[in-house]
């Protein structure tokens, strides 16, 4: 009814003045300069608990809607002062008492009544874990049930010094072999005994080892698979290279020759170093069994035919394997662990045609040319140690090089280099594309790669001196 009798200026400072903190203003507003003390106290005990803000509220919102009332209802003064008396004489009734002191928790109690060979015992009182509990031992008191009831009578504040006595009784129980009946507790006290039951569940020991055949077999088993995941990967290789033939716009070349230059141009000096104290060495062991037999002139034809044919290829493939394959593992792994990998195969982009496919051609071209730079400087180190040990002329060693090197021994270290290149590129994609999401599993897949591919490049080499000497090369 004042709502309604109150202009809409009224109402908004009505609403602007019962708002925040404006307790004690209003109360300065009903008994002028001198507030009532009253209302020190209603704005003190406000901010502590929520009923007395309320009351405060109230009060103050009252204060102030009889004092606009005034204002713009002056044939109201008369009422409005027999109220104002009303409420001086009952305003003491509203007076605000302290908050009173919680109580203190009362003991923990395990009341044990036995009924024929039924124990029953019931909890309660305060379980808490700065307070003394019970002894179960003292609470069995020697008597021997076969069932042991649990309940709660009056169970006040808990935590972890009730479960850590139901524990114990559960405990006993499973020893002696009697039934422990805990449905008459809370379900979340049953929850957590369930938990600490399972994390205190040991197992009997018992003989893990293994026979032979099934080692065996596992193992075999597990070669199989890897061997079927590696022939998959190459298999999608070779589609996305038949893809990447018939439309060849669509292929990263921008990529490949970046990769070109990280695999090939970068690893030079490596290369180089490798490849020159090779070729010593191996003149070196040959000038040692040669000058025997007075051959010295034979380390040229030992150095070029062990560059061209095998060291300069396997060596160099050694090489990138640890150096790119390693970064190829490392580079997949991470783009698997932050799932770009997996961004790329949700919007339709294989992941083999735009992140294998440029880096296997990146080694496949450059490996070859990798390998013809590791024979030049192989034999170069084979020429320095015949001249300055032997005192062969590097004119004499070159054209007795000549001799026993042509163009097949190249086209050998030539194809052995492309097989090579590949091998690197598949065993580094294929580790880094199965690596795991996580640092650990990024760095195991960059071992493994170095590993596999290393491995590979062994078992290819050998096969390789085979077929070459079946055909005559």
């Amino acid at each position: 009814k004042w709502s309604m009798s109150v202009p809409s200026r009224s109402k908004r400072t009505v609403r602007k003045r019962i708002a925040g903190s404006n307790v004690q203003e209003a109360g300065a507003r009903w008994h002028g300069k001198n507030p009532d003390p009253f209302w020190f106290e209603t704005a003190k005990y406000a901010k502590k608990r929520e009923d007395e803000n309320q009351l405060s509220r109230h009060l103050a919102f009252f204060a102030v809607k009889v004092r606009e009332i005034e204002r713009f209802r002056p044939s109201w003064v008369i009422p409005l002062c027999l109220l104002k008396i009303v409420l001086a004489h009952s305003r003491p009734a509203f007076k605000l008492l302290p908050p009173m002191s919680p109580a203190a928790p009362s003991s923990a109690r395990a009341d044990a009544a036995l009924e024929d060979t039924v124990l029953r015992v019931g909890l309660a009182g305060d379980w808490l874990i700065t307070q003394p509990r019970p002894n179960w031992t003292a609470v069995l008191a020697g008597r021997q049930p076969k069932r042991v009831i649990l309940g709660t009578d009056q169970l006040g504040q808990w935590d972890s010094s009730l479960l850590l006595f139901v524990f114990e009784i559960q405990q006993w129980c499973r020893i002696a072999g009697v039934y422990c009946d805990i449905v008459g507790l809370p379900e979340r006290i049953q929850a957590l005994l369930r938990q600490m039951s399972a994390s205190h569940e040991t197992s009997v020991p018992f003989d893990r080892s293994e026979n032979f055949f099934t080692g065996v077999g596992e193992a075999t088993l597990d070669v199989l698979q890897k061997g079927r995941v590696f022939f998959n990967f190459l298999g999608e290789c070779v589609l996305g290279a038949i893809r990447a033939t018939k439309r060849p716009r669509k292929f990263r070349w921008a990529d490949a020759l970046e990769e070109m230059q990280n695999c090939g141009a970068m690893a030079l000096p490596i290369v180089s170093l490798i490849s020159f104290l090779v070729g010593v060495t191996l003149a070196y062991i040959g000038a040692i069994v040669l000058r025997q037999y007075g051959g010295d002139i034979y380390v040229a034809d030992l150095v070029g035919l062990s560059m061209v044919r095998e060291m300069g290829a396997l060596m160099t493939g050694v090489v990138l394997a640890g150096r790119t394959g390693a970064a190829y593992a490392a580079t997949l792994g991470n783009m698997k662990a932050n799932e770009e990998i997996d961004a790329l195969e949700t919007v339709g982009i294989p992941a083999i045609d735009f992140l294998v496919l440029p880096r296997l051609l990146a080694l496949f071209v450059m490996m070859p040319l990798l390998a013809l730079y590791a024979n030049a400087l192989g034999i170069i180190g084979g020429m320095t140690v015949a001249s300055g040990v032997l005192s062969i002329p590097p004119a004499a060693y070159w054209v007795e090089m000549l001799t026993i090197v042509d163009v097949s021994d190249l086209m050998v270290g030539v194809i052995k280099g492309a097989t090579f290149g590949l091998i690197i590129g598949v065993a580094g994609c294929l580790r880094g594309m199965e690596a795991e999401r996580s640092a650990a599993g990024v760095g195991r897949a960059a071992t493994s790669a170095v590993v596999t591919a290393i491995l590979l490049i062994i078992v290819t080499n050998a096969l390789y001196a085979v077929v070459f000497d079946i055909l005559g090369l």
